[in-house]
């Protein structure tokens, strides 16, 4: 018996969004974790090293290109729409140990995207964005309490 899904109900993400996004990724049983979708997709980090050299590290880019781009093109919109995607987007920039700029940042979101999406599809739960911005860890908010 198969489970079934609920609607998107994630502010910022449309129905062309989600259905580019089950196109591109199959079935989503094949996968047993998020991270096999992000190297689905080339999001998995790479670092240019060689000998005693350390480089930069980058996304691999060796993966899907059109679910690559519907990510990045989906996490714009999230920014600008959805409350908790755009204080997470203010988070990952404002931090004060490691910032990231703000195309880094919405590449994590892209990520994030996924993993949302992955455990809306296997698990067949709705959307909670208190239960998404409580399973965040931040250092400031642990110091704090």
């Amino acid at each position: 018996m198969k489970k079934r899904v609920p609607p998107v109900n994630i502010r910022g993400v449309g129905l062309i969004t989600a259905a580019g996004f089950i196109a591109e990724v199959g079935d989503i049983s094949r996968f047993e974790h998020p991270r096999q979708i992000q190297k689905l997709a080339g999001l998995n980090l790479k670092e240019n090293s060689s000998g005693k050299h350390k480089g930069k590290s980058s996304i691999s880019k060796r993966g899907r290109r059109r679910l690559r781009s519907l990510l990045f093109q989906a996490a714009m919109p999230l920014v600008a729409n959805n409350k908790e995607f755009r204080e997470l987007h203010s988070y990952y920039t404002t931090r004060l140990q490691n910032p990231l700029k703000k195309k880094q940042s919405l590449i994590l979101l892209s990520c994030k995207l996924i993993r949302v999406f992955f455990a809306l599809l296997t698990k067949g739960i709705a959307y909670d964005p208190e239960k998404m911005m409580n399973d965040i860890k931040r250092p400031l908010l642990q110091e704090a309490a």
